[in-house]
């Protein structure tokens, strides 16, 4: 059975819907839990972003999985159409907060808009802007002071740079790019958690080039400027990309 766990998880990774099919298929369970956290809890804190979240959630959910908080579900699920029928009908629902673990940027205290920029899901993100979520909402601090970040911080370095649609429609709506928080314990729990102190949306997204961070320089370098930019400051010159050093 560990063997066909192992399956499952693996297929999480590069949210591999038919080989989590597979997997589940083989004897895998979707409810019960798998090295200490529940199927659900693995697929939404691991480190893939893609459109096919989506399809893991559905097959897991139609296998008996259960959301602890099912307020999430159309923003999981990025169904812009749900997501503005579910405010329409409880407008609390824009100030709903919710926790999640997550491989990247922490979801304590977040909002909903807090989760689906880091899950990089536009139409979700749009409908709830839209339905006048407030674009500047702080999530949970620590007890080191640390966290408190806007759902901007959750777009600027990006898995694949998947969440920059969400930047610009964050910025444009007036969303600071120039606020400034104690740090952030990015990737809270797995091997490359890595505190990083006195952080804003630009330095935030310069951690990027951070080795175990794993982003692309070009995609750092391009969501700088627009962040630069739209915090009213100069963008120089970028006639180093990419890294001649790095290059060697």
């Amino acid at each position: 059975m560990d063997d066909i766990a192992g399956q499952l998880l693996l297929a999480f990774e590069g949210h591999q819907v038919e080989q989590i099919r597979q997997a589940l298929d083989d004897g895998a369970s979707a409810a019960l839990p798998v090295r200490g956290k529940r199927p659900l809890d693995w697929l939404l804190g691991e480190y893939t972003r893609s459109d096919r979240l989506g399809d893991c959630i559905r097959l897991l959910l139609d296998r008996g999985a259960t959301l602890d908080d099912p307020v999430l579900m159309p923003v999981l699920l990025d169904d812009g159409a749900a997501v503005a029928a579910a405010v329409r009908v409880s407008p609390s629902l824009l100030q709903h907060r919710t926790s999640l673990r997550s491989a990247f940027t922490p979801l304590i205290g977040a909002t909903l808009l807090h989760v689906a920029a880091e899950y990089g899901n536009l139409n979700a993100a749009r409908a709830l802007i839209e339905a006048g979520a407030d674009v500047n909402a702080t999530a949970a601090v620590d007890e080191h002071g640390l966290n408190g970040q806007t759902p901007l911080f959750h777009t600027v370095n990006s898995h694949a740079n998947r969440s920059a649609p969400i930047m610009r429609l964050l910025l444009d709506a007036g969303a600071h790019a120039d606020i400034r928080l104690a740090g952030i314990t990015w990737g809270k729990g797995y091997e490359w958690e890595t505190a990083m102190f006195d952080v804003s949306p630009i330095s935030y997204a310069q951690m990027g080039l951070l080795p175990q961070v794993h982003r692309t320089e070009s995609d750092i370098y391009a969501n700088l400027s627009l962040l630069l930019a739209a915090a009213g400051r100069v963008v120089p010159p970028l006639e180093n990309l990419p890294n001649r050093y790095l290059r060697r």
